[in-house]
């Protein structure tokens, strides 16, 4: 009740709100101080807008770099903690969630002084300066809580925090239209398909007349104007893994060795994020359900473009700064400035002279109608039989457009001095306070995947794009290039291919199949749209031009692991001995740690006294303390190179209960990269829709990188050149993904834990597994890639009945097949059965063996997972393709048509 009364009141208020919060803002909005670097205003080379650079970026390609990549998050957080504690005058962070208890060495027990806000608060006492960007959520929507990020991190005067944009009523609104709308709002019910336009704006806020439901979604760290690391990692809750990683945390004898405390053990399929301020609200029963894992990536950069990253970073913050924060009087907020010699060159075009920025009223090409149509006529590809193929179009017309006759030579790539790194973004005036950058990513991807002469891999959270204007209201049209490609390697006859790895299903919580999920089907819906099946996807634009197995030259793929929680009959006999349950004592260990904030561990640490708060943790690890130390906590080591065999490993309980302890969830892809021809690397924050790909909806930066430093590998069997830091990096994601990786040991850091100044990285060419991984054109390696993705697709199917799978193509073979076996669980984290018209409901909880599948019970279970290697497995292209999947008749008005793509 106190919610829709405060709204109404807010409502009462909102013209008042808008002239006396807003007002000033606004004044200095149209006068575009806020977007300049300088303190006072005045303009330098750093406000113009540079359409003659490659990719129409405000910022060139440079050369001179050293450049390390980490896959996954465990090597990539440690060596962001060597770098904060070794900073010396400056931390800038542009982040889209940033949790202040995140640990990034583990195990917290073992490393408490490795909490995040704990390392920059010992930065900040000597005298570095703290400056952080995060994305002020929509509270409504999402669960970030960039409040509690501000409140935890400001507790020192040289740490500043701006979270932006601010959610306010845009003024002209009715207030009947937006009670009505947000009455019932919830984002898992998706009512926003009802809310109108206005009720919108009252939702989410405006600026200069942009809807503000877009996201910050940038991942930057700058060290003293050195050093970035950049990528697909937020320093927050769910992004620590290792490469092998273990969905399962349960401790029976140690509890100090938990990995994942508190809030940071997540299954997004089961629960979102829920008052992630608090350790102790995690409705996730660690003892009964998986975490999802998290693969992603990101890299570590030294040289020239770190002038770019500043001028980005002092862009950002000096146009929230005169937005929003100068009138705060907090001697702390600051506008950052770069000095005339400190403003990197090319940020004018060639003649020299400055591009002024046409304001309101005026024809300005970053208007947001106007941005659509230039992204079109830049974009916009015929498929065959039209006016023109494809094929034609792009050939004739990419690399003049996008990179101003300066195509990527991928055969001749070579640059003196180190690597040539260039940085793109997606930014505007809601984000930046600059005119549109001219999709520069989308520029570069399509660009690249253009003049690719082999392979192209992506690895991305999303996957939305097109091939024509008749996909509306999808508008990149990375798909088209795509398309076209193939489509010129089938007609020239010369082998070539598409690997792309993508999440199954978002990572949005529910069963597929219930109301609340409405907004996971549409999302699903799209990428479908883009990959296979509506009549304008890339398999079917390829088809079209004649090629007669789309599938020789593109594919898609998922990943899933699975796990064993050790919730044994050692577990309940330390329970016995110590008069108190493991989960009392686990979440007393995650109070003492500090996995939450204002808790036991905000004053005591590790060494709180016995007998105090801590009571049932002490009697736990007292009475573990006497049994036989637990082995293997964690099974995932067995789908890795040279581990164990799941048939070999004890288990201290009954076959029931092992049965029932084998779980599995899809390995989520957050990734954002595409490597081709092992040559260049595209890394960043960009998602592959139109949020991320179009330049003004969520801001993003990436990274096109291109190495020197040569390798002699193959591709298709003949002798082939490829570049250092592509190519290890490619065959590192490959056989982490095909299990040709070891087991890594997270308290064991090796180079590939330290930052760049450090050392570079380590890979061990030309062992027995990087050779079965170096040409990705060769008959042996396509073996290896399918039948791996094929046999693991076919163990988990039949031991987990995971969905989504090819051989559910409509509802009544998802309720056979998926919905009769599992039992979600509820809004307490409880697991019901509940019985259908007086038949025997669920038994299984999610994740969780379809016991009736093994007659030979846990032994005939461990045959069959014994055949898993790695987490690569087939994307069900055939899911649901027999039906309306989102929702028959589903309206897209202005919110899920731009949120969903």
């Amino acid at each position: 009740m106190s919610f829709f009364h405060d709204a109404k009141a807010a409502l009462h208020n909102i013209k008042d709100t808008v002239k006396s919060g807003f007002g000033e803002a606004e004044d200095v909005f149209q006068a575009e101080i806020h977007s300049h670097t300088h303190v006072d205003g005045s303009c330098h080379r750093l406000h113009r807008h540079e359409r003659d650079n490659r990719f129409m970026s405000f910022a060139p390609p440079r050369t001179g770099h050293d450049a390390k990549w980490f896959v996954d998050g465990c090597g990539y957080m440690w060596a962001v903690s060597v770098a904060i504690e070794e900073a010396k005058k400056s931390i800038w962070i542009l982040d889209w969630w940033l949790s202040p208890e995140l640990y990034l060495r583990r195990p917290p027990s073992e490393n408490e002084q490795y909490r995040l806000d704990r390392m920059l608060l010992a930065a900040a006492e000597r005298g570095v300066k703290v400056n952080i960007i995060v994305y002020k959520e929509v509270s409504n929507v999402l669960t970030l809580c960039s409040k509690h990020t501000k409140e935890a991190l400001e507790i020192h005067p040289n740490i500043a925090v701006f979270r932006h944009p601010d959610h306010v009523p845009s003024g002209q609104v009715l207030e009947s239209e937006i009670l009505s709308g947000i009455k019932n709002f919830s984002f898992k019910t998706v009512h926003l398909t009802k809310l109108p336009e206005d009720g919108l704006k009252a939702l989410y806020g405006v600026n200069d007349d942009i809807i503000l439901y877009w996201a910050h979604h940038e991942k930057l760290c700058l060290i003293d104007g050195e050093m970035a690391f950049m990528g697909g990692l937020d320093l927050c809750f769910g992004r620590w893994d290792t490469n092998t990683h273990p969905i399962a945390d349960a401790h029976p004898t140690d509890i100090n060795q938990i990995l994942f405390p508190g809030q940071d053990y997540n299954n997004a399929r089961i629960y979102d994020f829920e008052d992630v301020s608090k350790y102790d609200r995690n409705k996730l029963k660690r003892t009964e359900s998986s975490r999802m894992g998290w693969s992603d990536l990101s890299i570590c950069i030294r040289g020239p473009m770190i002038e770019d990253l500043k001028a980005h970073f002092v862009q950002r913050w000096n146009f929230i700064y005169w937005e929003k924060y100068d009138v705060q009087k907090d001697e702390r907020y600051h506008a950052l400035s770069l000095e005339e010699k400190d403003v990197p060159d090319n940020y004018y075009h060639a003649d020299g002279k400055a591009v002024k920025r046409v304001r309101e009223n005026e024809a300005e090409d970053d208007d947001r109608e106007a941005d659509t149509e230039a992204f079109g006529k830049h974009h916009h590809f015929h498929l065959p039989g039209g006016s023109g193929s494809i094929f034609d179009t792009m050939r004739e017309a990419l690399p003049e457009k996008l990179g101003g006759g300066k195509a990527i030579d991928l055969d001749n790539a070579n640059h003196p001095g180190g690597m040539s790194i260039q940085l793109v973004r997606s930014c505007t005036r809601w984000s930046n306070g600059v005119s549109t950058e001219k999709h520069s990513i989308a520029n570069a991807y399509i660009q690249v995947i253009h003049d690719s002469q082999h392979f192209i891999y992506i690895e991305n959270q999303f996957f939305i794009t097109a091939t024509s204007s008749a996909q509306h209201p999808v508008r990149n049209k990375i798909g088209a290039a795509i398309a076209e490609r193939v489509i010129r390697a089938w007609q020239e006859g010369t082998p070539y291919k598409v690997i792309v790895c993508m999440p199954s299903v978002p990572a949005f919580a529910g069963d597929l199949h219930a109301d609340d999920s409405l907004g996971t089907r549409a999302i699903m819906e799209y990428q479908y749209a883009s990959i296979c099946r509506g009549g304008h996807s890339i398999i079917e634009a390829i088809e079209k031009a004649g090629v007669p197995d789309a599938g020789k030259y593109i594919r898609f793929y998922n990943l899933r692991n699975y796990d064993r929680i050790h919730a044994n009959d050692v577990m309940q006999k330390v329970e016995g001995e110590a008069g108190v349950d493991y989960e009392s004592a686990r979440r007393e260990h995650d109070d003492i740690v500090g996995a939450g904030y204002d808790g036991q561990g905000e004053e005591t640490g590790a060494s709180a006294s016995p007998g105090g708060n801590n009571s049932a943790y002490e009697k736990y690890q007292s009475a573990a303390s006497k049994a036989e130390p637990s082995e293997y906590d964690t099974v995932s080591a067995c789908y890795m190179d040279n581990g164990p065999s799941i048939k070999d490993i004890p288990w201290f309980g009954s076959k029931e209960s092992e049965m029932d302890a084998f779980v599995s969830e899809e390995l989520y892809i957050h990734s954002k990269i595409l490597i081709a021809d092992d040559r260049v690397v595209i890394c960043g924050s960009a998602n592959l829709n139109d949020r991320s790909q179009l330049g003004y909806h969520d801001s993003e930066i990436a990274a096109i990188i291109e190495d020197p430093s040569p390798v002699d590998s193959f591709m298709g069997g003949q002798p082939f050149q490829a570049s250092r830091f592509a190519s290890s990096l490619r065959r590192q994601i490959f056989r982490k993904h095909l299990g040709l990786l070891p087991f890594q040991d997270w308290s064991k850091p090796d180079a590939n834990f330290l930052p760049i100044d450090k050392d570079p990285n380590t890979y061990d060419w030309g062992s027995p597994a990087d050779l079965l991984v170096r040409d990705v054109l060769s008959r042996g390696f396509e073996n290896l890639w399918n039948g791996t993705a094929r046999a693991n697709t076919d163990v988990f199917a039949k031991a987990f009945h995971c969905v989504p799978a090819d051989n559910v193509r409509n509802w009544g073979e998802y309720e056979s097949f998926f919905s009769k076996y599992f039992i979600e669980p509820d809004a307490k984290g409880e697991f019901k059965s509940e019985s259908k018209d007086g038949k025997p409901g669920p038994k299984y909880k999610y994740g969780h063996v379809v016991a009736e599948e093994f007659p030979g019970g846990v032994e005939e279970l461990k045959v069959l997972l014994d055949g898993v290697r790695g987490t690569l497995v087939e994307m069900p292209l055939h899911f649901m393709e027999g039906v309306d999947f989102a929702k028959e008749g589903l309206s897209l008005n202005i919110l899920t048509e731009e949120v969903y793509t």
